[in-house]
């Protein structure tokens, strides 16, 4: 099995722009996180756990797989030739949802570490600190 990566959200970007072809960034966040925060864009939404009842998404892996099989393409198999980034506030959830994807078969799992909106300050406020909008990075929300 492989090791989860650890990456910051410039290289997460910088490495989707260099694999646009059998590469993909996961949002696991709620919808509505995912939603009315906001995203990356581009980004897939694919629920690690979601409202109204906060449990693990049971389909979780194969909805991954899926996504990336149809970026891959036919010529391709997605669980060793395609990457998943996956994105979440802060980067901790990514942590269980990497583990879970290469337990059950992924070979290229890749996680924001600063998330999208990155840890809260003194204050608690996120986005302040790190995170994907902190950086700049393209985003947008409903």
């Amino acid at each position: 099995m492989s090791d989860l990566v650890h990456v910051s959200p410039k290289i997460a970007y910088q490495y989707l722009q260099d694999n646009p072809g059998n590469s993909i960034l996961v949002d696991i966040r709620s919808s509505m996180e995912y939603l009315f925060v906001g995203h990356p864009t581009g980004s897939i939404h694919i629920a690690w756990i979601d409202e109204p009842d906060w449990d693990i998404n049971p389909d979780f892996c194969e909805e991954v797989k899926q996504a990336l099989a149809r970026r891959c393409g036919k010529s391709k198999d997605p669980l060793n030739d395609g990457a998943v980034v996956l994105c979440c506030r802060s980067g901790k959830r990514t942590l269980d949802a990497g583990a879970k994807l290469l337990e059950s078969g992924f070979r290229q799992v890749l996680h924001i570490d600063e998330g999208f909106e990155g840890d809260r300050d003194d204050n608690y406020h996120r986005s302040t600190l790190g995170g994907w909008r902190f950086h700049g990075l393209p985003w947008e929300q409903c």
